[in-house]
């Protein structure tokens, strides 16, 4: 089951649909206080958050979920009016696994839902990683930066992971969006850089190995 807060009436019920008509249950819900009481009765896989809400606005829900023992790593999409990068980096810092603007396509947001889902309900593999002062463990989602514990969103988490996984190799963002938000890169769009700028700033002294690399992507630096 996914959940849509939204109190756009048109919005709440064509994404509804086209939810259900690919094949995904969902339910939408015009006020907080709906979506809380559904909530109590059932979680879902999968949350597609609104900011701009009556009663209690996106950004509250949001630290409510990431504050919750049972709802911690629920996976939490953001679909909004704001497209700022403060907007975006304000939710991403906030715990949001992804972010869309408004408007945006349907055939975009189902790619999106399904990649989320396809990434969060995947096992993770059994191996250690430690460069410097960055100690990763995937399988038991723990990142510690000099002994110390570092919590990131799942699309931070991800995109740690794949940097690791690469070795020296770099990571073209085409590639980062492909296998992490699962669409492809239109040369304008902003998603990889503003989560490796928030993945960055929570590594803190570590997030120094993650380089760029000027017109193609990414890489860890490792000596």
């Amino acid at each position: 089951m996914i959940y849509l807060v939204e109190d756009d009436e048109n919005i709440r019920e064509l994404v509804v649909y086209t939810l259900r008509q690919s094949g995904l249950e969902a339910a939408g819900f015009a006020k907080p206080s709906e979506f809380w009481a559904a909530m109590n009765a059932q979680l879902p896989r999968l949350v597609l958050l609104d900011i701009m809400l009556p009663e209690e606005d996106g950004l509250t829900i949001l630290r409510k979920l990431r504050a919750g023992a049972q709802t911690r790593k629920l996976p939490v999409m953001m679909l909004t009016a704001k497209a700022s990068e403060y907007d975006k980096v304000l939710g991403l810092d906030l715990g949001a696994d992804d972010y869309i603007p408004k408007p945006f396509g349907m055939m975009e947001l189902i790619a999106r839902v399904k990649a989320l889902l396809r990434r969060t309900e995947t096992g993770g593999e059994e191996q250690e990683y430690t460069i410097g002062s960055l100690y990763v463990c995937p399988e038991k989602h723990i990142v510690r930066v000099a002994g110390e514990d570092v919590t990131l969103t799942l699309k931070e988490f991800e995109l740690l992971c794949m940097l690791l996984k690469s070795g020296d190799r770099v990571l073209t963002r085409d590639r980062l969006l492909n296998e992490i938000w699962g669409y492809s890169f239109d040369g304008e769009n902003r998603t990889v850089d503003v989560h490796i700028r928030t993945l960055r700033q929570k590594l803190g002294e570590a997030g120094e190995c993650i380089e760029t690399v000027r017109g193609i992507g990414y890489k860890l630096r490792r000596g």
